[in-house]
């Protein structure tokens, strides 16, 4: 059982920050400078305030250019980097200081630091006005590094909100919600939500497959 968490929990933590910012990042950071442009009806207002996005997005890239390594033979300083994060984090404000966060978190649990992960998470889960998007993203990941070794009952009362149609993590969700089912011995339960996810046509193809093989696995041992 325990192989199974840890493979679902690698993969997740080593792929959804990074899709997540290369689907999404130039969008939030788009997204909240066009908000400014528009809701702002003075222009020295709209002026410093673009100017201020600006800067903050300069202040989170030049950190993240730390993951960058320094030539093809080369790795990256992931410690350097999150330390770099942490730094920035504090001083950013609106959706930067979250995305910092975030992405500081994902490092930090490739690094062996998973309490220190996990706090971030729960960090900009439980900030307000944080993006519902990033909230959920935060939940979602804080859930996945306690999926074998967290209260599975609470994990699964964190995830039900992601559960909704329409969520974007509804996918994943669902499928650390039956991870966490059939930790807890309720395999009628796990083998239903997989199937659940198995049908769905929305999730990523890669999750549907795993879906369906744990699916049947748990119908066979209810």
């Amino acid at each position: 059982m325990s192989d199974i968490f840890r493979e679902v929990d690698e993969d997740l933590r080593r792929d959804q920050i990074m899709t997540f910012w290369k689907r999404y990042g130039g969008f939030v950071i788009a997204a909240a400078v066009l908000v400014v442009a528009a809701t702002a009806g003075n222009v020295g207002w709209k002026h410093w305030r673009t100017t201020r996005m600006e800067e903050r997005t300069a202040v989170l890239s030049e950190a993240l250019a730390k993951l960058r390594p320094a030539d093809e033979n080369s790795q990256p300083d992931l410690k350097a980097a999150a330390d770099a994060l942490s730094a920035v984090g504090a001083k950013l404000g609106d959706g930067h200081a979250d995305i910092a966060r975030l992405y500081e978190a994902g490092l930090r649990a490739r690094e062996g630091e998973r309490d220190k992960a996990i706090a971030l998470y729960d960090q900009v889960a439980g900030t307000a006005g944080t993006d519902p998007m990033l909230r959920d993203l935060a939940t979602l990941l804080s859930v996945q590094l306690q999926l074998d070794t967290g209260d599975a009952a609470a994990l699964r009362t964190r995830l039900a909100p992601l559960l909704k149609a329409g969520n974007a993590w509804k996918a994943a969700a669902t499928e650390a919600s039956g991870l966490l089912a059939a930790r807890a011995g309720d395999n009628a339960g796990a083998a239903s939500l997989f199937k659940e996810l198995s049908e769905d046509s929305t999730a990523p193809q890669a999750l549907r497959a795993r879906a369906t093989e744990l699916a049947a696995l748990y119908a066979a041992t209810k």
